[in-house]
């Protein structure tokens, strides 16, 4: 008989950047698209920012995770994986809204690359002027 693992699922997104994070009890053992967790995000500032709902909880350590990230830039794919984890942490204790919320954990950054016009070099830069 296999035993079921419980896990929570949730999915974070920062313009093209989409971070499917599965939270499950364990030691903290964190894998990032089959890489160790410091290997895919090498930058102390990233890993601090990702875990930074399970430390404002004080759940260092008590989480394995398993992130799914694709898309988008490393800092987009942060900023997503960082709102997985939140919405994660609330599945399992609705209680912790109110403190995400001020922290600024839970809201969806809308930003998104503006789309490119004619006549328009970019999306608002236009082509160089010569008046002769």
């Amino acid at each position: 008989m296999t035993k079921k693992i419980e896990e929570i699922v949730a999915t974070g997104r920062r313009k093209r950047a989409v971070s499917s994070v599965r939270l499950r009890p364990g030691s903290g053992k964190i894998d990032v698209n089959g890489c160790d967790f410091a290997t895919y995000f090498p930058s102390e500032i990233q890993r601090k920012i990702i875990l930074s709902p399970l430390s404002m909880i004080e759940a260092d350590g008590k989480y394995d995770m398993i992130i799914r990230t694709k898309g988008g830039g490393i800092e987009g794919q942060v900023i997503a994986t960082r709102l997985g984890v939140a919405r994660a942490l609330l599945k399992e204790n609705e209680t912790l809204k109110h403190n995400f919320k001020a922290e600024g954990y839970l809201t969806r950054d809308p930003r998104k690359k503006e789309r490119k016009k004619y006549g328009h070099k970019k999306a608002r830069k236009s082509f160089q002027f010569s008046k002769r």
